[in-house]
């Protein structure tokens, strides 16, 4: 017995892959985030690999994940997809004290981050397939 198997979120023609509790805040990966919404996965790549952000690294691999995700196991077609959607959301934050003169302490704070690339297969034209 067990229970039903959950229907399927996405598009027959989308594919995703999720990292979690990366050790960015979520404004700096949304900056990193927003460079490749939209774009073909080939462009992206090369704006990822280019990059001068810490994190773009892992973004990357993200992606790549997501494209391997499309072609392994939903049969899609790598050169015609797009990144559909990209998005961040906030994960734990670790508090931390900062020693500060006079008997004094300050707190600081370390915010992970969450990051979802869903790629869509489009056809030639553009539209969505």
């Amino acid at each position: 017995m067990g229970k039903a198997k959950a229907e399927r979120r996405l598009n027959d023609n989308e594919a995703q892959a999720v990292a979690r509790t990366l050790r960015v805040s979520p404004q700096k990966l949304n900056l990193v985030a927003a460079m490749i919404r939209g774009k073909k996965v080939d462009r992206a790549l090369a704006d990822l690999t280019f990059s001068r952000k810490r994190i773009a690294d892992t973004v990357k691999k993200t992606l790549e994940s997501a494209i391997a995700n499309a072609e392994n196991n939903h049969d899609l077609d790598v050169d015609q997809l797009i990144v559909a959607e990209a998005y961040v959301g906030k994960s734990i934050v670790m508090k931390r004290v900062h020693v500060r003169g006079r008997g004094r302490t300050a707190r600081v704070e370390k915010p992970f981050a969450h990051l979802t690339i869903v790629v869509r297969e489009v056809e030639a034209n553009g539209e969505a397939a």
